[in-house]
């Protein structure tokens, strides 16, 4: 007889908005070997609490890069950084401007910069 229960893995997620406290939310996700950070937020969206705040866009490759977060502290690729059998902790970007969750400003300086400048011309 085969065990059929899956194995599972801890994710703890950083929460919250700018200016707000920030709390960190468990949860027991799937466990496969070769499975993604990304595959994991994703099942926790789906799954569990669909107000997690997340980014990612593969399928366009002009946007890849959207995923970077902090795994374990390291800077990391949600959808190439693995999923260890043991538990691990996600943050946001620390050196980007908190949105939500783990979601940060990923625009380059000069796009915002431009952003602004053409916000103010439009202004009488």
């Amino acid at each position: 007889m085969t065990d059929t229960k899956k194995q599972a893995m801890t994710l703890r997620v950083r929460r919250g908005r700018p200016g707000e406290v920030a709390r960190y939310d468990a949860f027991e996700v799937p466990y496969e070997p070769g499975a993604s950070v990304l595959d994991a937020l994703r099942w926790i969206r789906e799954n569990v609490d669909p107000s997690l705040a997340i980014r990612y866009s593969c399928i366009n490759a002009n946007a890849c890069k959207e995923c970077m977060l902090l795994v374990d502290g390291e800077v990391d690729y949600a959808c190439t950084a693995r999923l260890g059998s043991e538990a691990m902790t996600i943050d946001p970007l620390s050196n980007k401007r908190l949105i939500r969750d783990l979601v940060t400003d990923i625009v380059p300086p000069k796009e915002q910069l431009a952003r602004i400048v053409i916000a103010r011309k439009k202004k009488p």
